[in-house]
């Protein structure tokens, strides 16, 4: 049984297809994600994975999400087994070779529509996202974890016969995330707005993936005109970067545990030529003094409706030593960040992290804390700068479109 790697590359929410060409042995004019023969060990597909990538489409950069479980493919009397993987990159700019008649971005429920080579949707499905991998991704910030939660949302609608289908679905990515203000927002603003038709909803998430990916960068865009000549920050989030990236200030960066995702994000900026340094969290406070930084900038995975911001635990210890020295703390996250209330819903991580011996050591190891709005300058977003009456406006929006649970 031959093995085959089966790439789906993503950008923002949309996946490459190709039509084959006459160049290839198989299933030519069909429809296909970047594809080709497993060459060594099976156990090793990424490796041929990223090699079909480069060879067909001229991307040497593309980052791996996810490698699915191997799906076994039967047509007439063949049968593949398809390891599928998925990426995402940068830029829709593909140079495909020989074995590329035609290629398009779509949105992968187009998959159902077209002629594809066998199985190409059963592909897809081991790799798109779920509620599971909402609700269990611990690498990713909020707002990227939103809009995959949107297009497992857009995803279950395609396939589904009924709305009851898909509104449980919907559901459970409403409530995958409790410290994520933007994943229920996002999801409640879908079914607040849709016709309750798989159709109807399967459109508007599809529509707000994007909406939401637009206020992101807007938000981006607005930071990047506050950081200044230094800026510190802690943890991961994507919107910080792109104001960053945009910005080019000198950054000090927290290490940020217990994942530690600072260290990783402090390297990928100095990859891109800013000047970075990176701390532990306990000496952000004194770097502040000695440092005297233009702004702290950090991101949110929730705003509370009074103001305050629920952030990477940290933030809240660094806003205070902002604070005492006289630094701006500005929060930057899109308006779908703001909770509709004021409830703090944190994350424990394991305590076996800080303490695995025997005394009777009791260990406190949250991953998020809340930083009182007093402590906040401005919460930058889509639509501007927010002081804490703008966020109670923005927090009763949501409330509104919460309401759909019980209307429907």
């Amino acid at each position: 049984m031959p093995h085959v790697v089966t790439c789906f590359l993503r950008h923002r929410t949309h996946v490459l297809l190709g039509r084959r060409s006459d160049a290839v042995g198989t299933y030519t004019g069909r429809w296909a994600g970047i594809s080709g023969y497993v060459e060594g060990d099976p156990a090793d597909a990424e490796r041929d994975a990223h090699r079909e990538v480069r060879e067909e489409t001229g991307i040497d950069d593309a980052t791996l999400v996810r490698a699915g479980d191997p799906v076994e493919v039967r047509d007439g009397d063949r049968t593949w087994t398809v390891h599928p993987f998925l990426f995402e990159v940068a830029s829709r700019d593909v140079d495909p070779n020989e074995e590329i008649a035609v290629h398009e971005w779509v949105s992968p429920p187009a998959i159902r529509g077209r002629e594809t080579v066998p199985g190409l949707w059963d592909a897809y499905v081991a790799v798109a996202p779920t509620v599971e991998t909402v609700a269990n991704d611990e690498t990713h910030g909020s707002a990227w974890i939103s809009v995959r939660a949107l297009e497992a949302l857009r995803d279950r609608a395609a396939v589904a016969d009924s709305a009851d289908a898909v509104v449980a679905v919907a559901r459970g990515l409403r409530d995958a995330r409790p410290s994520m203000a933007a994943v229920a927002n996002r999801v409640n603003r879908v079914l607040s707005e849709a016709d309750r038709t798989p159709e109807a909803i399967r459109e508007r998430a599809q529509d707000a993936a994007e909406a939401a990916l637009d206020a992101d960068d807007a938000a981006a865009t607005l930071a990047a005109e506050r950081c200044g000549e230094s800026v510190v920050t802690l943890s991961r989030s994507g919107t910080v970067l792109a104001a960053l990236r945009a910005a080019e200030p000198s950054v000090l960066i927290g290490e940020s545990r217990p994942a530690c995702e600072g260290t990783d994000v402090a390297a990928e900026l100095a990859d891109d030529g800013l000047d970075v340094t990176l701390a532990t969290d306990a000496a952000l406070a004194c770097e502040v003094a000695d440092r005297d930084p233009s702004a702290v900038l950090v991101g949110a995975d929730a705003v509370l409706a009074d103001g305050s911001v629920v952030n990477k635990v940290g933030t809240r210890g660094l806003a205070l030593a902002a604070a005492h020295e006289g630094v701006p703390v500005y929060v930057v996250a899109a308006a779908d960040k703001v909770r509709p209330d004021e409830a703090f819903h944190g994350e424990t991580g394991a305590a076996v992290d800080l303490y695995d011996g025997e005394a009777a050591v009791a260990v406190a190891n949250p991953i998020f804390d809340r930083t009182p709005t007093d402590l906040v300058s401005a919460v930058l977003t889509e639509r501007g700068a927010l002081d804490a009456e703008g966020v109670r406006t923005v927090a009763a929006e949501h409330r509104k479109n919460a309401n759909w649970d019980e209307e429907g």
